[in-house]
């Protein structure tokens, strides 16, 4: 797959010196002359007259990328048509209508049949673990994903049909989201750190009728039962009249007991451990083994369906605008949106941003540690590398476990090349200094990303300076669940950088900063970042509510769509991310609805009122701080603190816990009862420049408040 009019240069690489400036304004860095560009990535001049008739010309473009796809029909009309305007009608998108594809058939029938690389390993899995570890080639994955096709057509899966997936990074979750889309049946993967209520609400909310999940796992030293949780969302939704009919469950920790063969191609994935590790594995192996309830009649194991399965599937063919996956996200208004993607666009652009932004080749093994639970899972780490035919690591564990130095054992383990992880886990690991990482090669890495929050230029030069050794450009990718790929982002050994800018917008994007008029503001700006058209992969609506989509992306400023981030863009057209602009949170790169957490919070019964708002954290980014007020008879307690952090926990997942709880006999409110949350934000970080309070019904609340906040570690 190549660009338009862009056949290919010499093999990357690069070197250079950074300088951070005040305020994250930093220097750009680019590679030194005597550095040339990689086979993929235009020069920055090719690159710009490239962006720019991916926007004039979006059709032309992104027709002669799809060219690259199979099609068993070809688009019979036009190749795109949206309305971006809610003034003007009803918004809607549509890349290649009445084409029909296969999103599963792209990505491996073509690999294995077409282009021959049904031996080259599609995913090194290395488990929670060291000694834990598998590998499936192309071939063996095409071959699972046909048998669990086979399984839930069984089960009565269809095309449009949702199904509920609740795992963990095992093998078996890609399996099972490709032998959904195989199907054309829609999945909607739960990351398997939300709670059991969380997991109830999306089943509910998408309607799915069957759940795959796992008996159990562990993350670090601590085992999650992940059954236990998926029978308590079931019981709940029969309780709420929706029974789900069928359950299938990976044998996961019981993997050992089944006595499966030593290949790869037969499912579960198997145990192999490294002598070195032998006596730590024997250790581990006396952990209790929890006992997994069953439901006869609902569940069913996996293992026991895949051994009568056969190993042939036709693909279902369905429409390139047929609803491939449904991703919930947090809303401001507290109920989970479900966010869908559909299957020819969003192909095109994860197939396009991972081959270029990550400047891929051939002989790469790329490393995304994102869980698959997230849009960055499902972008990149199964579909964009899977459509170029890569090598990944699929990893189960945690940075720190068994030690702080697993990631750079496991980059040397499997000579990754490229490597793509959040802020939050460069700040955590910068806290133990260099020598953990320096006591590791590294020497196979070429290309460093980073994604799902905006970084701070200290730690992308440690970033830079330790992990890269000075000689690996950083792609700092901006987008959302809502984009489907990178919307900002470097181009390697193309873009000079600056640290903690997401740069410049990828092909066919269209960025524009408004003022709180919606006037598009040109030059050095700062405020509402929003896109000017679509590009492929734009999501399409939330699933079962299209007038929430309109409200939620198109009404505030009609003609665009609406990220609900601020931005800034200085005199050499770089933009910086610069938050959240609703009530939402950015933690540790998850978006959190501050109505969601507050929902949580009042129905204790101790809790009368509750407030949330984002507080300066030095490894999350952000966190949660809530003010909460009583009911008349209940006393603040450190217990009730614990009690309400449980509550968060149980509602929504351990990725909501708050780092501070303050009581708040009043909070500061308008004459007209409006919550002010700018004071509010200002109190919790102790800044007294309130600035106007005017509107305040009671300014006493606000002394009382800052007398009494918690202490904060900024």
């Amino acid at each position: 797959m190549g660009l338009p009019e862009e056949r290919g240069r010499s093999s990357s690489g690069s070197r250079g010196q950074e300088e951070a400036g005040a305020g994250g304004r930093a220097r750009s860095w680019s590679p030194p002359p005597e550095v040339s560009r990689s086979a993929h990535v235009p020069s920055l001049q090719r690159y710009r007259e490239l962006h720019r008739r991916s926007v004039e010309e979006p059709r032309e473009f992104w027709g002669d990328i799809a060219k690259e796809f199979y099609w068993k029909t070809p688009c019979p009309g036009p190749f795109l048509q949206y309305n971006f305007d809610v003034t003007k009608g009803k918004i809607f998108i549509e890349w290649m209508k009445g084409a029909t594809t296969n999103i599963c058939y792209n990505v491996l029938d073509r690999n294995v049949y077409e282009k021959k690389i049904g031996d080259k390993v599609a995913f090194y899995w290395e488990g929670n673990e060291p000694g834990e570890t598998t590998q499936i080639t192309y071939h063996e994955l095409l071959v699972q994903v046909c048998q669990f096709s086979n399984v839930l057509r069984k089960q009565g899966i269809q095309k449009g049909d949702r199904v509920a997936i609740y795992m963990p990074m095992i093998p078996e979750l890609v399996v099972a989201m490709l032998a959904c889309a195989r199907l054309g049946a829609l999945h909607s993967i739960v990351f398997a750190g939300f709670s059991a209520e969380s997991l109830c609400e999306r089943i509910l909310d998408s309607g799915c009728s069957l759940l795959i999940t796992t008996d159990a796992f562990y993350r670090g030293e601590k085992l999650v039962n992940l059954k236990e949780l998926a029978d308590e969302a079931l019981e709940k939704c029969q309780e709420k009249g929706f029974p789900v009919r069928c359950c299938i469950v990976v044998k996961h920790l019981g993997r050992a007991e089944l006595g499966m063969g030593d290949s790869p191609s037969q499912s579960p994935p198997i145990k192999r451990p490294c002598p070195d590790v032998q006596g730590k594995l024997k250790e581990k192996s006396k952990r209790v083994r929890p006992q997994i309830p069953w439901n006869q009649g609902v569940d069913l194991w996996w293992h026991e369906l895949m051994q009568e399965a056969g190993d042939e599937c036709e693909p279902e063919w369905y429409d390139a605008e047929d609803p491939l996956f449904i991703l919930y996200t947090s809303g401001s208004t507290g109920k989970p949106k479900g966010v869908v993607h559909t299957a020819g666009g969003y192909m095109l652009y994860v197939a396009t941003t991972f081959k270029y932004v990550f400047d891929f080749h051939a002989e790469d093994v790329f490393w995304c540690t994102a869980d698959i639970g997230w849009i960055t899972g499902h972008s990149y780490v199964t579909y964009g590398p899977l459509a170029n035919g890569a090598t990944s690591v699929l990893f189960e564990g945690i940075p720190t476990y068994p030690d702080v130095s697993r990631l750079w054992s496991i980059v040397d383990k499997y000579k990754v090349t490229k490597f793509y992880t959040a802020p939050t886990a460069i700040r955590l690991l910068m806290k133990y200094g260099d020598e953990p990482v320096t006591k590791h090669s590294r020497a196979s890495l070429q290309v460093l990303g980073t994604v799902g929050e905006p970084i701070n230029p200290e730690a992308w030069l440690w970033y830079h300076r330790v992990v890269g050794a000075q000689r690996c450009p950083i792609v700092d990718t901006f987008w959302q669940t809502e984009t489907g790929g990178h919307m900002l982002t470097p181009l390697p050994g193309a873009t000079p950088m600056k640290p903690g800018s997401a740069t410049f917008p990828f092909f066919g994007v269209a960025p524009a900063i408004l003022n709180e008029s919606g006037e598009e503001l040109e030059g050095e700006a700062e405020g509402y970042l929003v896109f000017k058209q679509p590009w492929p992969g734009i999501m399409r609506t939330v699933y079962g509510n299209h007038e929430r989509f309109e409200t939620t992306y198109f009404k505030k400023f009609p003609g665009y769509y609406v990220t609900g981030d601020g931005c800034r863009r200085d005199q050499d057209g770089y933009y910086w991310i610069t938050g959240r602009i609703d009530d939402m949170l950015n933690v540790s790169g998850h978006l959190l609805s501050t109505a969601e957490v507050e929902s949580a919070l009042v129905e204790h019964e101790a809790v009368a009122e509750a407030a949330v708002v984002g507080h300066p954290h030095p490894v999350k980014g952000e966190c949660l701080y809530c003010f909460v007020t009583l009911c008349d008879g209940h006393t603040f307690s450190p217990t009730l603190t614990e009690e309400l952090k449980k509550q968060i926990r149980e509602k929504i997942g351990p990725i909501a816990t708050p780092d501070y709880i303050q009581n708040a006999p009043g909070l500061p409110k308008t004459r007209s009862g409006k919550i002010m949350r700018r004071v509010l934000r200002k109190i919790a970080q102790n800044d007294r420049d309130l600035g106007d309070t005017s509107t305040v019904a009671d300014p006493s609340v606000i002394s009382h408040l800052f007398s009494h906040r918690c202490l904060t570690t900024q």
